[in-house]
């Protein structure tokens, strides 16, 4: 039998390095479902329980492997459940294509069954590539150039296959004719750096400072010991935003930790007393935890242009890869002599470390949830992924895990989807099968996409030679973080009908999968869990029974917001009484914290 354009599709890809794609099957694709299974191509097809995890999986392999990430789907319903999924990558600016089928091409435009218009669907999330093959001649080119668009732009791309072009003889080389298109495989990354003058100008602002700040992101995770040598000669404090909590060790004693509504106190007054910024791949967007225009002078790097001076106005912006340009950078750097600033850092940091093992170790009712968190860092396996939710889960996870160098971590960054933590843990297993891996997320993501996610692993885990994944679902019976913003922005009282979430056996639920399943409702259980999970012999949940009234305190809260939260508590708020003990419990620790 001929290759089929489906097939041409599989081998194309894996000529490009692809090793595998994640997806689900429907008539709309079958022409290229068909091709995996009489196709010899080394390309996986790793079947998910609905397409938004396939394309939060793409993500996770693009932001776990630096490779492209790729998902399948059906036309129509298929097509539209990846879009979360690719809006995550779109906004976390990973390269991840989309393969989607469409019904035939005598029947667009006939108002079909599950007939969509896919082009205008996906012109936003896929806005730098999205077409439609309407003869197997375009196919070549359509899959060389959404590969390259999105390794290049680092985005989303897509390609949209009729199921009767799916079935048409393959056309490898299209005729040398007027009107074809001859496209080639291959990329090489440019390490772009600036030039010497724009160096020079960076080092003159850099080395005037005499408070140094730098805040280092997603753009700088691969640039660790450059951000080390460069804190290290101007006598900076490092923040980390959210994406990049894994650029440099949480161990480093100038490491301040995250910035923003879920960051340090020690990050915020970095930023408030700094005189100069420098920014290192990282669009952190949230402008009132970033120095106040006009107080310190500013440098930023990042690779796109168009992120330049978006969130602080710079004095000088430098285009470039930033391991790279912090490389060319470091010559021009002169040694701080005076390390009065880097000392006060230093103190503001492990008396922070004091205040956060102070609030983990408060009693709450029945477990606080920072402990849960407190508890799992100093057990991380060297060298694990971890992956993380959205919701109170990643306030706890930014301020209380100490990521020790070669961990690697993520979550939802710019689209803070609920349900990531569960399809990334699985996408990160694939990548890196000889590393352990660790999920993090509270009830209301494990209920919206995790549980169907344990289906998946209970299916797959067996393949594993190494079947190290844990996965922690907080049980606190509510959309936690839902419930404090209403407190904090709206003044609203706790609302029972949209915040509260059934209960659910999530450890018994693992078990009936046949996986390991471990229940926690005592604080003292709480270690003795994570030794077992991390050592387990099979994927395994931790299901850690918590206290929703242990507040996520901003590290700085404003007037407005203090007002609001006091209006919701006394508007007959139903966990009012709890609410008002722990954040007592919370200020004391913050003021008062054991000396160790």
């Amino acid at each position: 039998m001929a290759d089929t354009v489906g097939d041409f599709l599989l081998k194309r890809l894996a000529q490009w390095g692809v090793r595998r794609i994640y997806g689900y099957p429907g008539d709309g694709i079958n022409g290229v479902i068909g091709a995996f299974g009489r196709t010899d191509t080394g390309i996986d097809f790793v079947q998910v329980r609905h397409e938004e995890l396939a394309a939060l999986m793409a993500c996770a392999h693009a932001k776990f492997t630096g490779e492209i990430g790729v998902c399948l789907a059906t036309s129509g319903p298929g097509a539209i459940h990846l879009l979360n999924g690719l809006y995550d990558a779109k906004l976390d600016h990973q390269s991840v294509v989309a393969i989607v089928g469409q019904q035939k091409r005598s029947a667009i435009g006939g108002d079909y069954q599950q007939e969509v218009d896919l082009l205008s669907l996906f012109k936003d999330v896929a806005h730098e590539f999205v077409h439609m093959a309407t003869t197997p001649e375009q196919v070549r080119h359509l899959i060389d150039r959404a590969m390259r668009i999105a390794r290049d732009q680092r985005t989303v791309t897509c390609i949209i296959l009729p199921n009767d072009v799916q079935d048409l003889p393959a056309v490898p080389t299209p005729p040398r004719v007027h009107g074809t298109v001859h496209s080639g495989i291959g990329h090489t990354g440019e390490m772009s750096v600036p030039n010497e003058a724009d160096l020079q100008r960076a080092a003159d602002v850099l080395n005037a400072g005499k408070r140094v700040a730098m805040l280092v992101g997603a753009g700088a995770l691969h640039a660790t010991d450059e951000i080390i040598e460069v804190a290290e000669l101007l006598g900076a404090g490092i923040a980390k935003a959210l994406l990049g909590k894994a650029a440099v060790p949480d161990d480093l004693p100038y490491v301040t930790g995250a910035i923003g509504v879920l960051g340090s106190k020690p990050s915020w007054d970095l930023m408030e007393r700094c005189d100069t910024l420098l920014m290192v791949g990282s669009s952190f967007p949230y402008a009132e935890f970033l120095p106040e225009e006009g107080h310190a002078r500013g440098v930023q790097i990042d690779i796109n242009g168009r992120m330049l001076s978006l969130r602080y106005p710079m004095e000088v912006n430098l285009v470039g890869d930033s391991r790279a340009t912090l490389r060319a950078l470091l010559p021009y750097l002169s040694r701080q002599a005076d390390r009065s600033w880097r000392e006060r850092i230093e103190r503001d940091v492990a008396r922070w470390w004091q205040v956060l093992e102070a609030h983990a170790m408060t009693d709450a009712k029945p477990i606080n949830p920072q402990r849960v968190f407190w508890e799992l860092s100093s057990r991380l396996p060297d060298n694990c992924i971890i992956a993380c939710d959205s919701g109170t889960s990643a306030n706890w996870y930014a301020r209380d895990v100490k990521l020790r160098k070669g961990m690697m971590a993520s979550l939802s960054g710019g689209l803070a989807t609920m349900g990531s933590a569960v399809p990334y843990a699985i996408a990160a297993k694939y990548a890196h099968p000889d590393r352990p891996v660790i999920a993090l997320l509270g009830d209301g993501a494990m209920q919206m996409n995790g549980i169907n996610g344990l289906i998946t692993i209970a299916k797959v885990w067996h393949e594993w030679h190494d079947p190290r994944l844990t996965m922690m679902v907080l049980n606190n019976r509510g959309l936690n973080l839902a419930s404090w913003e209403q407190r904090a922005t709206e003044g609203a009282p706790h609302y029972e009908p949209s915040q509260a979430v059934p209960d659910f056996p999530y450890a018994q639920y693992a078990e009936l999968l046949g996986l390991g399943g471990i229940r926690v409702d005592k604080p003292e259980a709480v270690g003795p869990a994570w030794d077992t999970a991390l050592k387990a012999t099979r994927p395994t949940i931790v299901e850690m029974v918590t206290d929703p009234d242990v507040p996520p305190l901003p590290p700085h809260l404003t007037m407005q917001e203090a007002r609001a939260y006091l209006a919701a508590l006394l508007k007959r708020d139903s966990e009012a009484l709890g609410v008002v003990r722990q954040t007592t419990k919370e200020w004391w620790d913050h003021l008062f914290p054991p000396r160790g």
